[in-house]
């Protein structure tokens, strides 16, 4: 644990993809309030191949303020790569990833950093109203929620997404997870060590248009149980064998009938039922390894998680 009476620096990592319209507005929001704790701060900008004026408007900042550094990647690898990029290269004591949308309020950092300093290692900040969001948001973030935490064999808390400070001891353990599928939400509540939550209700984004479509979000979803658990493979092997008794019972069933009744005539309709139902339930398996195969597949081949283009500020 890192000793929190002789702290020399925080870091903020920020990733952005196309951001250009809320950098000026975060960064305002932003330093009065780095400003009110007391201790010397990084903020760490991840440009995640924007194909807009963030990084131009990034480096002119960085050039007028030395706490602002800047990490351009080569090209977009996404939020989760971006953030194991921050993570890399913050320096800070202590590491808080950050949307720079204002969707997660700049105003938590001085109670997160209190609670760091009373002893905790993580300190996380949980959504308690969304109503700022759409229905059909809220109604899937809470799904994705129900879900992970029942399949997930690590405990992932509810509503909870990356805003949050974290002792550098948890960042160097992240630091240590070596998969190329990254589902930070996950990663950032493996190491477990001693967390604390405090609860905020989020606002609406301060400008620009969130990058997340409901195909997007989905597709996270998917990533995040097929990467923290292996639940919907045994969830199919008791499918297998419920189907399997069920067959079997029917079979037993359709003997004794011949044996007591005759021979009935068969039904096109139902036979062709049974075949379209099995051969939707075996695409469905097949799917679901392919998943997991897929996951293998692009873990082998041991590609880097993302490649850094220019470091500005460093």
């Amino acid at each position: 644990m890192t000793d929190k009476g002789q702290t020399e620096m925080i870091t903020l990592v920020v990733p952005c993809f196309n951001e250009q319209e809320t950098i000026d507005h975060f960064l305002q929001e932003l330093r009065p309030v780095l400003a009110s704790i007391e201790l010397d701060y990084e903020i760490l900008f991840i440009d995640d191949g924007s194909r807009d004026h963030t990084l131009q408007l990034l480096a002119e900042q960085a050039d007028e303020d030395s706490h602002i550094k800047v990490l351009s990647l080569s090209r977009h690898f996404g939020k989760d790569s971006a953030l194991s990029a921050g993570f890399d290269y913050a320096s800070g004591d202590a590491v808080i990833p950050i949307d720079v949308d204002l969707q997660d309020p700049v105003q938590l950092i001085p109670q997160m950093v209190e609670k760091w300093q009373a002893g905790a290692d993580v300190v996380m900040a949980r959504r308690v109203d969304r109503s700022s969001e759409s229905l059909l948001k809220r109604s899937t973030a809470a799904m994705f929620y129900r879900l992970i935490s029942a399949l997930s064999s690590s405990p992932i808390p509810r509503d909870v997404g990356d805003y949050r400070l974290m002792d550098k001891i948890v960042v160097d353990a992240i630091r240590q997870l070596p998969e190329k599928g990254r589902f930070m939400k996950g990663l950032m509540s493996w190491p477990g060590f001693n967390s604390e939550i405090i609860e905020f209700t989020r606002p609406k984004r301060m400008a620009g248009e969130s990058k997340w479509r409901l195909w997007k979000l989905i597709n996270y979803a998917l990533d995040g149980i097929f990467s923290f658990s292996t639940a919907p493979l045994r969830m199919w092997t008791y499918i297998g064998l419920l189907l399997s008794a069920f067959s079997l019972s029917y079979l037993l069933w359709i003997v004794f009938k011949t044996l007591i009744y005759g021979v009935d005539l068969p039904g096109y309709a139902s036979i062709v039922s049974i075949i379209l139902f099995f051969s939707g339930i075996n695409l469905i398996g097949l799917g679901i390894l392919g998943e997991y195969i897929g996951r293998v597949f692009v873990e082998v081949k041991q590609r880097p998680i993302y490649l850094v283009k220019d470091r500005i500020g460093f």
